[in-house]
């Protein structure tokens, strides 16, 4: 219903950072929850953060302490911000966003590769 587009993703050393993005289209969206998810080759898909607006934000326990979830609602834009990286966090990695633009929405990015090696 409501396009979201990725980007951020790329080659990163151990223990390295960085921040993805996940801007969500149009000039009336109104965010009420959002999530990051990520899946490796072979492995199940996994929940590595969620918040609803407002609320707190959940992060399992491999992720729990360095990876962030964040909104920039002037930019219509979710971030996930990932530091001291291992490379057992190598995924393609995607956002969810649910909110309403004229009509109710749960949109998927399109995933961004996310690879930590040395």
């Amino acid at each position: 219903q409501v396009p979201l587009v990725e980007s951020g993703g790329g080659l990163v050393q151990p223990g390295g950072s960085l921040r993805l993005s996940c801007a969500v289209s149009g000039s009336r969206v109104s965010i009420n929850a959002m999530g990051w998810y990520r899946q490796a080759p072979g492995k199940e898909r996994e929940l590595v953060a969620t918040s609803t607006v407002g609320g707190s934000a959940t992060y399992p326990d491999s992720v729990k302490g360095r990876f962030t979830i964040s909104m920039d609602n002037a930019k219509n834009t979710v971030y996930l911000q990932m530091n001291s990286l291992k490379p057992e966090d190598t995924a393609v990695y995607y956002c969810t966003v649910k909110g309403y633009s004229d009509h109710p929405f749960h949109s998927w990015g399109q995933g961004t590769q996310v690879t930590v090696s040395s």
